[in-house]
């Protein structure tokens, strides 16, 4: 197969990398106020911004598909980023933003500027499917490329929506319920929807940009991004095992929920990750 050759519009991609680089390392250094920003507020902003840059470049040398891939991007980034500010004034929130700031105390110094240069990297890896999709043309037949862009888009809205609503489902509950665990809803099919949700979001952001993927090292740094992505959903899901064991773990209710509803994929009957090796924790 003829690869197609880099055309004019290609020659500013160093550029644009850098300057999505720079957002991304900009918005993330929130995290040098509280840690946890780094891959909490600062992570969902620096997506929405390095989005709403793609957009603007390509500007008005966009598809419908371009445009619908960066707004959800955009919309994705916006509703989490919000969330998790709103979240730190929730009562119910208090005690685990008190772990979670803990956590974060032994990250000073060098640490911390290698957390922040590699969280802003990963970030514009995570993205790098549009920015591909955005400067290259299809390198695959019309038909699979419009299945891929469908499938994709469908992943991304679905992952979307399904985030939204278990993020506000478990807000109701919580605010209803502080000192019990959520276990309705989305909740009753899946113990960590709100990760399955943003893992499905991820996926279909990364088949967005397989048509384009033109040399290896667009494979390699996308892929990047969404395996990372993933191993950290595993890892968060492990850690909130931990900490509702602790919580309700004398619980017989509790107990009868962990071992009959799956941890993070519904209908796979894996009920628990505390013992699988994830990388990203």
């Amino acid at each position: 197969m003829i690869l197609p050759a880099p055309g004019p519009e290609t020659a500013v991609l160093p550029a644009i990398t850098a300057l999505l680089l720079g957002l991304s390392l900009l918005i993330s250094a929130l995290g040098f106020i509280r840690v946890v920003y780094f891959v909490s507020i600062g992570y969902a902003f620096s997506i929405a911004a390095m989005a709403l840059t793609l957009l603007i470049s390509r500007w008005p040398a966009l598809t419908v598909t371009a445009v619908l891939h960066n707004l959800l991007l955009i919309g994705w980034g916006l509703r989490l980023g919000v969330y998790l500010m709103r979240r730190e004034f929730q009562p119910s929130y208090r005690r685990e933003m008190a772990s979670v700031v803990a956590r974060g105390a032994g990250v000073v110094g060098l640490r911390k500027l290698v957390v922040w240069l590699g969280v802003a990297l990963l970030y514009v890896c995570m993205i790098s499917p549009s920015l591909f999709s955005l400067y290259y043309a299809p390198n695959l037949p019309p038909p699979l490329t419009l299945i891929l862009q469908i499938l994709g888009l469908a992943l991304l809205a679905g992952g979307l929506l399904l985030e939204t609503l278990a993020d506000r489902q478990k807000s109701a509950f919580k605010a209803e319920h502080p000192h019990d665990f959520c276990s309705v809803g989305l909740y009753s099919w899946v113990r960590c929807p709100n990760y399955l949700g943003e893992i499905t979001f991820w996926v279909g952001n990364w088949l967005l940009g397989v048509a384009f993927y033109t040399f290896f090292l667009h494979w390699a740094i996308s892929l990047i991004g969404l395996v990372c992505i993933v191993l950290i959903m595993m890892g968060s899901t492990k850690r909130l095992e931990k900490q509702q064991d602790g919580r309700y773990g004398d619980q017989p209710a509790y107990q009868t929920y962990i071992c009959t509803v799956p941890v993070l994929f519904p209908f796979v009957p894996v009920y628990s990750l505390k013992n699988v090796k994830v990388y990203l924790e």
